[in-house]
């Protein structure tokens, strides 16, 4: 995921998602990565979507790309029955026995149970506070041989530049 703070380019942010433990929530996060879902002919995903909240050592959130700050929602999924998009889709049982113990795991940001949808947020330390509450689904990964890629900053690094920015008593980003 390539990451621009302000007008300049931090970096990219190399993940590793947990298809295997959480295969709804992965596919979700992917496609919303890849731009491969679409509405019609129009791609609906991450580019140009921002950080929408930054929260000093807790975490940065971002994935409203609906209203860009923190009140849109969509996942990839629809109802099997009406065909209908859904807003949001159930918690995978197994993600949340996943910890949020270290800086850079990947997580649902919801509104309360089953309430998944696009928007996520990554960990910039351990958060236990948050285990049990919301589905992990991935982490960030530094060691680039995982994925085959070379990269000039590291991705945690570019986290950190992340939540550098400056906010607002609301925990919104100034830039």
């Amino acid at each position: 995921m390539d990451i621009s703070v302000g007008d300049e380019l931090a970096g990219r942010i190399y993940m590793e998602l947990y298809a295997d433990v959480v295969p709804k929530t992965a596919e979700n996060f992917r496609q919303f990565c890849t731009g491969e879902f679409r509405l019609g002919s129009t791609p609906k995903g991450y580019r140009d979507c921002k950080f929408h909240r930054i929260v000093k050592s807790f975490i940065v959130q971002g994935g409203d790309f609906l209203n860009s700050n923190g009140t849109g929602s969509m996942c990839i999924y629809r109802d099997p029955n009406s065909g209908k998009l859904l807003e949001r889709f159930p918690d995978e049982s197994e993600g949340l026995n996943l910890n949020h113990d270290r800086a850079g795991i990947l997580s649902m940001a919801n509104s309360g149970p089953n309430t998944n949808g696009s928007q996520f947020f990554i960990t910039t330390m351990p958060c236990p506070t948050l285990d049990r509450k919301h589905v992990v689904f991935g982490k960030i990964v530094e060691n680039l041989s995982e994925v085959g890629e070379s990269a000039s900053t590291p991705s945690l690094d570019v986290v950190r530049k992340i939540e550098s920015v400056m906010t607002d008593q609301m925990d919104r980003p100034l830039q």
